[in-house]
């Protein structure tokens, strides 16, 4: 199934999971995989690397043990930054022996041995795989607040209206923790003509040190009222947990309310954190029981 043509008919909801890197055993990523599809997502996705350490091979088990065996659609990352056009090719070769035919085109962290090989943007990735794959589907990320690398509002949005001009499918936007920020991002869409689907990328904070490495790593605002709420925990990181768990969902029903394209959970490989969004999706009428 294509991901454009699912979000072409109707709100989508979706989850990502990361595969361990290194020796781990992919056991638990596929433990994961299994409990969050038995929530029925439309996708799960499944990140290439983080910080310059990469796991691609894990991301191909893993993307396709998810078509394989649990009859869901999988969204594998692919980072292209270091990359050469042969080990792109290499790498969507794979992914198309494990019937993996979704992809979300990313530029990747910059980090020493990430060097310009073959790509140096996100655009110049989803323009290769468009015109030397068509039979891949190819979803882009996207920044409610701008990129953290750019300091301009409008300049982020013409970025983001090349990626849709080189081909992207769908967008899937950083997490973000203010849902004022993302309508401001849609509105900013239309002016650019960035018609595009957007699925919205929600990620619930799980404690005080979590939310700290998020703020500074993908410059999301925090919210006042979420300072508000980790103050009140104190210590007690199972409350931290909870009232995470509990603003997430009250930005769910909020974009359900206001007619976002899809959803899409960072579960931070938490099968708990997807039951939640499930349940409080179908309670506002977003989702089917």
């Amino acid at each position: 199934m294509r991901i454009s043509d699912r979000l072409a008919a109707k709100q989508t909801f979706s989850f990502e999971i990361f595969p361990p890197k290194g020796d781990l055993p992919i056991d638990q990523a596929l433990k994961v995989a299994s409990e969050l599809a038995a929530d029925d997502p439309d996708w799960i996705s499944v990140t290439f690397s983080a910080g310059g350490s990469g796991n691609s091979a894990n991301t191909v088990s893993v993307s396709g043990a998810i078509e394989r065996d649990t009859g869901t659609t999988a969204l594998a990352h692919l980072t292209c930054l270091g990359s050469s056009r042969e080990a792109v090719d290499l790498y969507l070769d794979a992914l198309e022996e494990q019937g993996v035919t979704n992809v979300l085109a990313l530029r990747g962290d910059r980090a020493p041995g990430k060097e310009v090989i073959d790509f140096a943007y996100a655009s110049d990735l989803i323009a290769y795989i468009k015109d030397t794959r068509p039979e891949f589907c190819v979803g882009a990320a996207c920044y409610p607040e701008g990129h953290f690398e750019c300091d301009d509002f409008e300049t982020s949005l013409e970025h983001l209206k090349i990626k849709q001009d080189a081909g992207a499918d769908f967008f899937v936007t950083q997490l973000f923790f203010d849902n004022e920020l993302y309508y401001r991002f849609r509105e900013g869409c239309a002016r650019w003509r960035i018609k595009t689907p957007v699925v919205c990328g929600i990620m619930p904070f799980t404690s005080v040190k979590q939310i700290q490495r998020m703020a500074f790593t993908c410059g999301a605002t925090i919210p006042s009222r979420v300072i508000r709420k980790i103050v009140a925990c104190g210590d007690d990181e199972d409350a931290q947990l909870e009232a995470g768990i509990e603003y997430a969902c009250d930005q769910l029903v909020d974009l359900a309310e206001n007619g976002v394209d899809g959803i899409h959970i960072y579960t931070m490989n938490r099968p708990e954190i997807g039951r939640a969004a499930r349940r409080v999706l179908v309670g506002c009428n977003y989702l089917e029981a």
